[in-house]
């Protein structure tokens, strides 16, 4: 059995535990970080590493959680609402997250590897997730589902809607696929422009 831990050594194991994972996921990947390279830094034995997580997505999700209230703020509050017009503001929120998908290694390393998406997804919870007060994806449908009521935007199921928007930002994944490097900010700006412009209704 797991050697019992007080609560002192489960904060610093823990600790140390997110801030290894987050080098390594973002580093070389979900599959090909192993347990022994995880619990190196905290002397204890791999076999322990469960007493902290379930498993390495869920180790995964946890950072991921941790960062979602400084997502929410600059994807959402920052630019997804900081417009009355609900087209600038789907146009902001576009431009803001793909910017993020960018500069954030950790929600970057998913959005370019599915694999591990689907991986991470699978251990969700999605009662946990819900619950959380500054979950972006809860406040974009909020808005979608707010919006599509005023009729602002196109008749359409806002689970549609919300797909569109995911199938923008999946695009950088095929960047590579588009042509000259020298125009991808090109075409994602247009782009942008007109997902936000078709899904909302001319006032």
């Amino acid at each position: 059995m797991p050697p019992a831990f007080t609560a002192e050594e489960k904060a610093r194991i823990t600790a140390l535990l997110l801030e290894t994972g987050e080098k390594l996921f973002t580093a070389q990947g979900l599959r090909k970080t192993s347990l022994e390279e995880l619990m190196a830094p905290t002397g204890v034995a791999k076999s322990s590493f469960y007493v902290f997580f379930d498993s390495k997505e869920a180790l995964y999700l946890e950072l991921m959680i941790r960062q979602s209230g400084e997502v929410k703020r600059r994807v959402v509050d920052g630019a997804l609402l900081s417009a009355d017009d609900p087209r600038e503001g789907l146009r902001r929120f576009l431009h803001a997250t793909l910017a993020e998908l960018s500069a954030n290694p950790l929600w970057r390393r998913l959005m370019t590897h599915p694999e591990e998406m689907q991986a991470v997804a699978r251990k969700l919870d999605p009662a946990r997730v819900t619950a959380m007060s500054d979950n972006p994806v809860t406040a974009l449908m909020e808005f979608v589902a707010d919006r599509s009521g005023r009729g602002e935007l196109v008749h359409a199921d806002p689970a549609v809607i919300i797909g569109v928007l995911q199938c923008v930002l999946l695009v950088p994944m095929f960047a590579d696929r588009l042509g000259d490097p020298d125009i991808h900010h090109k075409i994602l700006d247009l782009l942008v422009d007109i997902v936000a412009s078709g899904l909302t209704r001319q006032r």
